[in-house]
């Protein structure tokens, strides 16, 4: 069987997005019982700190029988120097499977062209797909099937507002950006989505919230973007998740964030604390989808 990885969410088909998630839900009702991981090892390699994901896939890889690797940039050779490339070839004689969560995405597409064992992207600074897959496996549980809703995205167009364009492009689900100028998504990513669903970019936030079915944002300043703050939180001034602008999207509607918030500033504390959240359902989705993602992956 040929090397599998999953760098961004285009890397899956459609259909094999819907299996991945009917075996999300069976590994969540405790049906599956299956230890694909017995005897392997996981390596996680990490530039950017984080809570949801390494606990998420250290626990994951402990659930399906074997063992995670927590491997800071800090502390290894990468974090010295050492090329990507002699990285991979070395990890790979030694490890069943790599996940890396850093900044650059050329990094990790390096990671998996010279490793010989499957590569996850556990996020870049372009695409967070892990996430996605949590996000949608949410909206799914509460909603039904995604294809035909609308999602509406709040805030700045980064990794995550990229991963929601590729999930709309191969899903068929339509996706409403509001964000202020010179902070849309990824300009490639948008135009490949446009062309295969419903898409709009606009600076008005009742323009994409009218009528949704989900609404999503994220923190204003990311990781790697803190020198930032103070332009961004003018910049965003207006941009925020409230009350009111819940009440533009269905009654049935949700809101999703990837976590973590900064409450008071994307959202408020009433949206975050309110009934349409399923902010906490979302981030235990990140367990059991990326349990599933392993699986795929190890075939």
């Amino acid at each position: 069987m040929p090397k599998r990885d999953y760098l961004a969410f285009p890397d899956l088909s459609k259909a094999e997005v819907q299996a991945l998630f009917q075996l999300a839900s069976r590994m969540k009702s405790g049906a599956y019982r299956e230890k694909p991981l017995a005897g392997k090892t996981l390596g996680m390699i990490f530039a950017k700190s984080s809570t949801r994901t390494r606990v998420s896939f250290e626990v994951g890889a402990y659930q399906l029988g074997g063992h995670a690797l927590f491997l800071s940039s800090r502390d290894i050779q990468l974090g010295r120097g050492e090329p990507v490339r002699d990285t991979a070839r070395v990890l790979s004689r030694m490890l069943d499977m790599l996940m890396i969560r850093t900044f650059e995405h050329a990094e990790v597409e390096e990671l998996a062209k010279y490793a010989t064992v499957p590569v996850i992207n556990g996020l870049t600074d372009l695409h967070h797909p892990c996430q996605i897959l949590a996000d949608i496996h949410t909206v799914q549980e509460n909603l039904g099937d995604i294809a035909g809703k609308r999602v509406a995205w709040i805030g700045d167009g980064n990794n995550m507002a990229n991963s929601w364009l590729d999930a709309a492009a191969l899903l068929g689900f339509e996706l409403r950006v509001a964000c202020p100028e010179g902070y849309e998504p990824d300009r490639e990513t948008y135009e490949r989505a446009k062309t295969r669903t419903k898409t709009l970019i606009t600076e008005d936030t009742e323009e994409a919230a009218a009528g949704a079915d989900v609404v999503t944002t994220d923190v204003w300043a990311s990781m790697g973007q803190e020198g930032e703050a103070d332009e961004r939180k003018s910049a965003f001034r207006g941009y925020v998740v409230d009350e009111a602008l819940m009440k533009l999207a269905k009654p049935s509607a949700i809101f999703l964030h990837c976590l973590p918030a900064h409450r008071g500033e994307e959202v408020t504390d009433a949206v975050i604390e309110g009934p349409q959240s399923r902010v906490f359902d979302e981030a235990e989705n990140r367990l059991h989808v990326q349990k599933a993602l392993i699986a795929t992956l190890l075939g």
